[in-house]
């Protein structure tokens, strides 16, 4: 079964051709960072122009890279939702009008889902049920995740998510975009104790987070420098801001683990391409007995590769879309009471 995924919920326009759910034909991103980069985040109207742009022949040439004519492929799957609304648009159309030109099955995948399932696409794969900590630049949210399709939510931001905490950090200091991974490049230069900064939410029970309170303390530590005519150690900031995320999201998914008395913990989502996080879970995890599972850095960025997983999965269970398909800005997860 060969199975062609297209993702833009963002910034990436994506496309991927999956085999029997595992094997990958082919996995092709076309970035839009430089467009954006100066206007220091993304631009909804020009992320949608360029997926306009750029979907048709990313997908010819993922289909040719496969070695694939489109009537070899057996179904299309895309990205509803969550995500930005114009860019959505652009990749559940255009698979319309694939599966509609071909008379093929339509698939519709949640984002959030995906992500969790990315790690599927490893050697090594996670057993029913477990815990996930996504972590990316619109979400960060702790699930139990008890089938390929069936995940509730435990906990979620409040307020900004991990990875636009990081964006914001990196605005506020000038350093440019996408700022996640550039404090983290400098913070490996900086010295993470030097700078106090709150943990927030760790003496609150439950397994929300909320990193606004965490950027206002940058803030103020960097006018106050400011208003005294110090220079700004932005090394050791950074270092101090990443492992406050960092013991953040560790704290939490710890927290969570405890309480499903679950085993197994799958980080998902832009940001578990960080170091810092991937070390530390690590480390906790031989700490405390539990098995982390670590998608590939590809793996963890917006891809089409762990949409077509999803679509896999829907697929073997007929849950199949019809063309009156519609996008969606925010999920609606379902929650589980502990």
């Amino acid at each position: 079964m060969k199975i062609l995924a297209i993702e833009t919920s963002c910034d990436e326009t994506a496309c991927a051709i999956l085999e029997d759910g595992e094997k990958i034909l082919t996995n092709l991103v076309a970035s839009q960072e430089e467009l954006h980069r100066r206007y220091g985040g993304i631009v909804p109207e020009l992320a949608s122009r360029k997926h306009m742009e750029v979907i048709l022949p990313l997908t010819q040439e993922a289909l040719e890279r496969a070695n694939l004519g489109l009537e070899e492929i057996d179904a299309v799957c895309v990205t509803n939702g969550p995500g930005l609304i114009g860019s959505l648009v652009i990749g559940v159309s255009f698979a319309k009008a694939l599966a509609y030109g071909r008379k093929i099955p339509l698939i519709a995948c949640d984002h959030i889902n995906a992500h969790i399932l990315a790690v599927f696409l490893e050697k090594e794969k996670p057993p029913f049920p477990f815990v996930a900590l996504v972590v990316s630049g619109g979400h960060t949210a702790l699930f139990w995740v008890k089938d390929y399709l069936e995940f509730y939510l435990l906990g979620q931001t409040r307020d900004d998510a991990a990875g636009e905490a990081f964006d914001k950090v990196a605005k506020l200091l000038g350093l440019g975009y996408p700022g996640g991974r550039i404090i983290s490049r400098l913070a490996e230069e900086g010295n993470p104790d030097l700078i106090p900064l709150p943990r927030p939410m760790l003496d609150k029970p439950g397994f929300d987070f909320s990193f606004s309170g965490l950027k206002t303390a940058v803030v103020n530590y960097v006018n106050d420098l400011k208003l005294k005519g110090l220079s700004i150690p932005i090394h050791d900031l950074c270092a101090a801001f990443e492992k406050a995320v960092v013991e953040v999201l560790k704290e939490k998914a710890v927290a969570a683990l405890l309480a499903t008395n679950c085993q197994h913990l799958v980080l998902a989502g832009g940001v578990a391409a960080n170091k810092r996080l991937r070390e530390t879970l690590k480390h906790e995890a031989q700490k405390r007995n539990f098995k982390l599972y670590l998608p590939s850095p590809e793996f963890c960025t917006d891809n089409a590769a762990m949409i077509a997983v999803c679509g896999y999965h829907k697929y073997l269970r007929g849950e199949f879309a019809s063309l009156d398909l519609d996008v969606y800005a925010r999920a609606n997860f379902k929650k589980l009471s502990l």
